[in-house]
């Protein structure tokens, strides 16, 4: 097996090839290249699952006899420094790739049609494939100046693929302000590294270990506790940054403007992975200092509450689902700052392949609503214009539904068609993407998410911010967000249809990931709770991390935990079901639900409530306002003042010295007339003058 380990440096150089080829490509032979463009989707694909397969089959050997392997070459050496390169391949190297090459070839599979329009197809491939590249490179270093270096090349591309369409000054602002949020955290981890290599005099981890553990346990050197404190705690920020962990999280909704295909790779499964593999790459650095332990769990807990309530009130639905990875990703850094390694790992694993599906499904959605709204932001990804159960192609309807209920709570069991009438479920089956236009007597109407209902009571709606009576005297929602006019001669109405396959297999593909990835973590050994696939494949990790760490565990205190957190899930669903779905209940034979809801009382109170938190959450909690006014305009400020420095002193007193020379040799030049009997009459003049002057003063 060690044969198979020595070529694992190809890993990250696999995909290398497409962007190179494109590049010089369209340089020199544009009109080939790009008649050939379909051939370049196939190969990147191809490429990428050589590389899935070179990486699953790295990481059943580790999972059956737990090796570690890792391979340098030396690039400077003296006496003082040395510096190497190579590779890794540990479990969380084995884990991470074989996650961005899962979800990297279904999401290139997936763009091949939802691209297949866009004049930029090549450039996208391109953009992708180094993005995978460097990727690869990063969970594979073995220094933290290799990490550092694919660091940046993440970043880069990141750069490079939210501002993909740049001429749109949305995208091309939402790339900036990625890019220089980053680069506070690029800075930290930097500042970090550099401090790590003065304390402890090594960039390789093995080392970089050892030694730090010494240093904190055996503080005889006289080691500043609080500087190594800070070292760490940079590089901590690197990670906040790139996870879009608060306070450096804003960066993350915006990015949601490059091509959905982007959102799912990047900021759902691998690049905001990144900054929680720096974590766990690092994490016997952080697990001897408590202070930073509890201060990862503390940002985590901020992120899970700021991103679970900062996408109540947001309309975009790739923006919501933004907010969903910042949660997520929270979880996974609290996890991380309580010191569950394996916990930490499994919901990274289980988040990327069902976000991955959410976003590729949002996708879909879109794709499909452009039919009927056009191809304009923001109305194709808004929710209030999907209607109020089956929003755009069948299959990423169910592909949310498998998820986790997304968007409604729970499942609704009657659905309704544009029409406002209500349907069966099959009749619904029947009407999306199975048949052509169809032919009304009225206008169709697509009403808001919440708002749309077969009577004609009007309800209290959380994102429509305005409260209805629920009595006979109350007013109806009579003025549609969008009406769809008639097509040709007839009243013909276009339904949204159904995406094509190859934007379907991907889905698919990731519906079975997300419903059994779970499995790794279910314990195939009764009399050991922790004794399961992922625990046998971190062994040599959680060794490092615990050495005395024990596989055997309590099945009581197991279940408890278990029905706790489970409670507290279906306390979160029924608190959405109050928030966001009518007061009548959908269920319409339970009667005893209706004569409740008909019983209520005026919530004026609770409806203040609900709007301020409205308010807050669709003004993001006010914080992108904060560093607008504190920090952008601040260095605004700050610039402009320099400016007037610069111009005004530094300027003036250089052009100064400038207009003082110009006026004297103005005024001295009117002395010379070009004539050399004047020119020595002066000067005999002067020397007389000057022997006088002497004479009379040796007197």
């Amino acid at each position: 097996m060690e044969h198979t380990y020595q070529y694992a440096w190809i890993i990250p150089f696999l995909p290398l090839p497409i962007p190179m080829l494109l590049g010089v490509g369209l340089l020199l032979f544009p009109t080939a290249t790009k008649n050939l463009r379909r051939m370049w989707s196939f190969t990147s694909v191809l490429l990428l699952s050589i590389v899935m397969t070179f990486s699953v089959n790295l990481s059943i050997p580790q999972i059956n006899s737990s090796s570690i392997y890792q391979y340098v070459w030396s690039w400077t050496i003296n006496n003082d420094f040395s510096l190497e390169f190579g590779y890794l391949i540990d479990p969380l190297t084995s884990i991470m790739s074989i996650l961005i090459t899962t979800v990297g070839i279904m999401v290139l599979i997936y763009s091949d049609n939802y691209m297949s329009h866009d004049q930029g197809y090549l450039r996208f491939f391109a953009y992708m494939s180094f993005f995978n590249a460097s990727m690869l490179g990063l969970v594979t270093s073995s220094n933290l100046i290799q990490i550092y270096i694919f660091w940046e090349l993440v970043g880069m591309c990141s750069y490079l693929l939210i501002g993909f369409w740049f001429t749109r000054p949305i995208a091309a602002n939402a790339c900036q302000k990625a890019f220089v949020t980053n680069r506070v955290g690029d800075f930290g981890l930097l500042l970090g590294i550099l401090g790590l290599y003065w304390i402890t005099g090594s960039f390789e981890f093995r080392d970089l270990f050892e030694i730090f553990n010494n240093l904190i346990y055996n503080n005889n050197n006289g080691t500043n506790f609080l500087f190594v404190s800070l070292c760490v705690l940079f590089l901590f920020v690197g990670a906040v940054a790139k996870s879009a962990q608060f306070p450096l999280h804003v960066w993350l909704p915006d990015a949601m403007e490059g091509p959905t295909p982007i959102s799912a790779l990047i900021h759902a499964a691998t690049m905001v992975a990144a900054g929680i593999f720096l974590l766990a790459r690092l994490f016997p650095l952080f697990i001897v200092i408590p202070y930073i332990m509890s201060l990862i769990s503390l940002i985590g807990i901020i992120t899970i509450l700021l991103g679970a309530t900062l996408a109540l009130a947001q309309k975009d639905i790739k923006r919501s689902l933004a907010y969903s990875t910042m949660s997520q990703l929270g979880y996974t850094m609290l996890a991380l700052g309580m010191g569950s390694y394996r916990a930490a790992l499994f919901h990274l694993i289980t988040h990327a392949y069902s976000k991955a599906l959410l976003f590729l499904g949002s996708g879909s959605i879109i794709h499909s609503m452009e039919a009927i709204v056009g191809y304009s932001p923001d109305k194709s990804q808004n929710m209030v214009l999907m209607g109020a159960c089956l929003t755009a192609g069948l299959t990423a309807f169910y592909m949310f539904r498998i998820y986790l209920l997304t968007f409604e709570g729970y499942l609704n069991v009657h659905c309704k068609n544009y029409s406002g009438k209500k349907s069966s479920l099959f009749y619904s089956i029947s009407l999306w993407g199975k048949e052509g236009p169809k032919t009304k007597k009225k206008k169709m109407r697509l009403l808001t998410l919440l708002t749309t209902d077969n009577n004609e009571n009007a309800k209290a709606s959380f994102f429509s911010k305005k409260v209805y009576r629920l009595d006979a005297n109350v007013r109806k929602m009579t003025r549609p967000l969008i009406t769809i006019n008639q097509f040709d001669n007839k009243n013909t109405f276009l339904y949204p249809q159904e995406s094509d396959n190859t934007m379907l297999f991907p889905l698919f593909v990731l519906a079975l990931f997300t419903l059994f990835v779970g499995a790794i973590g279910i314990p195939f050994n009764q009399e050991r709770v922790y004794f399961d696939i992922l625990s046998k494949w971190l062994n040599p990790a959680t060794n490092l991390l615990h050495k005395n760490f024990n596989n055997h565990g309590d099945w009581y205190e197991f279940f408890r935990n278990a029905i706790f957190s489970v409670s507290i899930s279906y306390f979160g669903i029924f608190l959405a079901s109050l928030l966001y779905n009518p007061v009548y209940s959908s269920l319409k034979d339970l009667d005893l639900i209706n004569s409740l809801a008909k019983k209520v009382p005026k919530r004026t109170f609770w409806d203040k409530i609900i709007n301020k938190v409205y308010n807050w959450s669709y003004n993001r909690g006010y914080i992108d306002a904060f560093y607008e006014t504190s920090l952008t305009k601040g260095i605004r400020r700050l610039a402009e003042l320099t400016h007037f420095f610069d111009e005004r002193v530094i300027e003036g007193i250089t052009n100064g010295v400038g207009v003082m020379s110009f006026f004297v040799g103005e005024s001295i030049k009117y002395v010379g007339g070009g004539r050399i009997s004047s020119y020595l009459f002066l000067y005999l003049s002067s020397v007389s003058i000057l022997l006088l002057i002497s004479y009379f003063l040796n007197q």
